[in-house]
């Protein structure tokens, strides 16, 4: 943090009237104990008041909030021959990354201390949780009802919540975000001045303004970073795509290099995919037409999926496209908020529900639970095996397959696709027949039995069930998924 942010920080904490739940102001204390006892309460009571960071402040009257200056040196205490910076962040639980700013104001001495809000639990300074009474710190068992309190905001923090990057000028947010998308997308008209263009991103919560300057949220920088890299660990979230030659990962790839977010970066994406599918010529009665070998509709939606499903409290890991020569695998971090067999016909549920929203604001996803519908939709108009979805231990892998003939398949893969059809066909009020599956597969009429026999498979793996038990003509049978 810079000396200027340092400065404007202290002199918006010394304007606030009252007590705080979120601030304290000392001289000179330094008993460890003490400080321990406020990080914790500190922590808990900035979660309480919807504050991303409290501040523990010396140099400062407790009661005039004029600056006077302190002996304090957080560099050199020591708490039983162990740094005390190093002991204080041992001692929590969950651990805190604490920061220490020592700096001068007017000349004299000031130490703020820097306390991220808690986020999943409540705070714990050598076992016991603390809240702030007035200008005390107490148990937070004794005060059931803010215990309560903070449990029911904790339960229902989102990752869209969070902040990106706080400590910040208005300036610094404009350079960081590509604003001017943001209108364009949203269908907004661009504001004439720096104050309404700020007034519009706080009203969307993808910046906010507060006595640390003005910050990005990470539902602002996860959409509309001109560079994630400039948001440390949300970096690691950028949407990766990659090329390998073959049908593995030995001889490498080449990888996409935009590290935009996800909404100024995602046609671009798109494009970028497109250039990397290889192409096949369709000869018609009169005219001849060029079409990518996948249908573009379906690497959308699915990509789009990826995006706004993941979990993104899963460290180290962001959503990913590889294109193979037989295959493209789509992973994102995170397992599924429904049974993957139920994906299109139970109501969409998105565990980012900020994101989702804005996102089809701008028609990038519908939140209508529509999507995997039109995946599977396409791939059967394409002739494609049925797509896959795999759940891994900290995430789901959709892959999409080249062109195969059906004698290729293995009976995972028909089954699959058998029961995908029926699933399609039950949520547009139909029902999987010998006739439609034969469509499905391009099979001749005259082979009606080789239909059958797939529709036989589907059965005894207990995905697909008749209709009407009491009808004995294959041929003439409909069929419903499992769970209609």
């Amino acid at each position: 943090m810079t000396l200027a942010h340092l400065d404007r920080l202290l002199t918006n904490l010394c304007r606030l009237k009252g007590e705080q739940e979120w601030v304290e102001f000392k001289e000179n204390n330094e008993a460890p104990e003490m400080i321990g006892e406020t990080i914790s309460a500190l922590a808990n009571g900035a979660c309480l008041r919807h504050q991303p960071f409290a501040y523990f402040v010396w140099g400062v009257n407790d009661d005039t909030h004029d600056v006077v200056g302190t002996s304090f040196n957080p560099a050199g205490s020591k708490k039983g021959g162990e740094l005390l910076e190093h002991w204080l962040v041992r001692m929590l639980t969950p651990r805190l990354d604490l920061r220490f700013h020592t700096f001068e104001h007017n000349g004299k001495p000031v130490v703020i201390l820097e306390i991220p809000a808690t986020l999943h639990t409540p705070v714990q300074w050598s076992g016991t949780e603390y809240i702030r009474v007035g200008s005390l710190n107490k148990p937070l068992k004794a005060y059931p009802e803010k215990e309560r309190e903070l449990w029911q905001i904790l339960r229902a923090i989102s990752f869209e919540q969070g902040m990106a990057k706080v400590e910040l000028d208005a300036d610094e947010v404009l350079h960081l975000l590509d604003y001017p998308s943001y209108f364009e997308m949203t269908g907004q008209p661009l504001p004439s001045d720096k104050q309404g263009i700020l007034a519009k991103l706080v009203a969307d919560k993808l910046v906010t303004d507060g006595v640390q300057g003005w910050g990005v949220s990470n539902l602002g920088a996860i959409l509309f970073a001109r560079n994630l890299d400039d948001f440390g660990p949300l970096g690691r979230k950028a949407l990766r795509i990659i090329k390998y030659s073959g049908k593995n990962k030995v001889a490498g790839g080449r990888e996409w290099p935009d590290r935009k977010g996800y909404a100024v970066g995602f046609e671009a994406a798109m494009a970028y995919i497109n250039t990397l599918l290889p192409l096949s010529e369709e000869i018609g009665q009169a005219l001849r037409r060029v079409v990518r070998s996948y249908p573009e509709l379906a690497i959308r939606e699915l990509v789009a999926n990826a995006l706004i499903h993941q979990d993104f409290t899963i460290p180290g890991t962001g959503p990913t496209v590889e294109l193979f020569d037989d295959r493209i695998e789509i992973t994102n971090a995170g397992q599924p908020l429904v049974d993957t067999l139920r994906m299109m016909d139970e109501p969409p549920r998105s565990r980012n529900e900020t994101l989702a929203a804005l996102m089809r604001r701008m028609n990038i996803c519908e939140e209508r639970g529509s999507g995997i519908d039109k995946v599977v939709h396409n791939v059967e108009l394409y002739q494609l095996p049925a797509p896959s979805f795999v759940l891994k231990q900290q995430g789901m892998v959709v892959t999409l397959y080249s062109r195969m003939a059906l004698k290729d398949m293995s009976k995972d893969d028909r089954i699959r696709a058998c029961y995908q059809h029926a699933c399609l066909k039950y949520v547009s009020n139909e029902a999987l027949t010998n006739t439609s599956l034969r469509q499905r597969f391009d099979i001749s009429e005259g082979n009606s039995a080789q239909a059958s026999r797939l529709i036989a498979e589907a059965v005894e793996a207990g995905l697909i069930k008749p209709a009407d038990a009491d009808n004995k003509s294959r041929k003439l049978s409909k069929y419903l998924p499992f769970w209609a």
